[in-house]
């Protein structure tokens, strides 16, 4: 297996760019990030389908590898979103007749919970098999959080918030323990919900971390963001709920910091964990220059030491034009190449 660098080792967060004639990313874009199933934007008919998508998470892998990335995903390029596949595989989960939720003045589809939650079978070992087959690079496997997935989901079952969430989290867990013996390397949690409701967040969520990573070995993670940029443009400085996970029995946190400008003070509270930070913006316009990249990670040094940094985009890229993606990515290597060379 190739070594990553062991000072700042590049990766990715999750999601790559679809090809156009994969998925219709015009639709994608306006039905936004799905809750439920959206099988209308595959572009392939279903027998031809997985095919399809072994093929074009091939061109993603290479085209992470030609960027100079340590660490890959396989882009999720087989999701519609990076938590409706999982979500919708769990018994108890009616995704075939969604509710409906309102948020900020929008009706939006869930999936309904309408019994207790369990996980029958493996949804992303294949993803991963298929992954480890097609690169040598370190790679990692991503999941939604048990947290995010209750806010993206109509209860209609539980009386109990918590029980509801040690539900979840032990399907993750049980897939968790499949995606790793499937030869995941770096197992993550995306929980980008924990900021929305930073109350009740502080008193479930990190024992629902702490279930859902249960004797997972190896790097483990746990991502926050503040949405797409194509979707969200106005972000906060700072994170209604971080400091928190100091706690939570994780190797690395994954913030989100070009875009809002994140004040890094904060990773003084993080001093215990590896973070993965985001020293690329995913919008559109941005197209940074590796020195803007060295430069935001000269600045994080300040906060957090050389060897607990891992450079990344501050998101999942799937909304970016894939050229664009390409160029980020490379300037993230770049970049982190010429630091990695002032401190070598």
């Amino acid at each position: 297996m190739k070594q990553a660098p062991t000072l700042f080792p590049t990766t990715v967060v999750g999601s790559y760019p679809q090809p156009e004639w994969l998925i219709d990313r015009k639709k994608l874009t306006d039905v936004g990030v799905p809750r439920i199933r959206a099988r209308e934007l595959w572009r392939v008919a279903e027998e031809f389908l997985e095919q399809a998508q072994d093929d074009a998470t091939v061109l993603s892998i290479r085209q992470m590898e030609r960027a100079g990335i340590d660490i890959l995903t396989d882009g999720e390029i087989r999701r519609e979103s990076y938590s409706n596949r999982f979500t919708t595989a769990l018994e108890g989960i009616d995704a075939e007749v969604p509710g409906v939720i309102e948020r900020a003045g929008r009706e939006i589809l869930v999936p309904r919970i309408v019994g207790k939650i369990r996980r029958t079978r493996a949804v992303e070992v294949r993803d991963v098999q298929f992954l480890r087959a097609n690169t040598s690079h370190i790679i990692k496997a991503t999941l939604p959080g048990p947290f995010t997935m209750a806010q993206q989901a109509k209860n209609e079952f539980y009386q109990d918030f918590g029980e509801l969430l040690m539900d979840l989290a032990s399907a993750v867990n049980q897939e968790a323990h499949d995606l790793k013996r499937a030869g995941a390397d770096v197992l993550q949690l995306d929980e980008p919900w924990l900021r929305m409701d930073p109350d009740r967040a502080r008193h479930y969520a990190v024992a629902a971390i702490n279930r859902a990573l249960e004797g997972i070995s190896g790097p483990t993670v746990v991502h926050l963001c503040f949405g797409y940029a194509q979707l969200v443009k106005n972000k906060p400085r700072q994170y209604a709920f971080l400091p928190e996970l100091a706690d939570a029995a994780v190797e690395q946190i994954s913030i989100e910091a070009a875009q809002p400008q994140l004040d890094l003070g904060v990773l003084r509270e993080l001093s215990g964990k590896k973070i993965i930070l985001g020293v690329i913006s995913i919008e559109d316009s941005r197209r940074e220059t590796p020195e803007e990249v060295a430069m935001r990670i000269r600045h994080a040094l300040r906060y957090t030491s050389a060897e607990n940094l891992i450079p990344a985009p501050d998101c999942g890229m799937k909304y970016l034009p894939r050229d664009i993606a390409f160029r980020k990515l490379q300037a993230l290597s770049l970049g982190t190449a010429i630091v990695r060379a002032e401190l070598g």
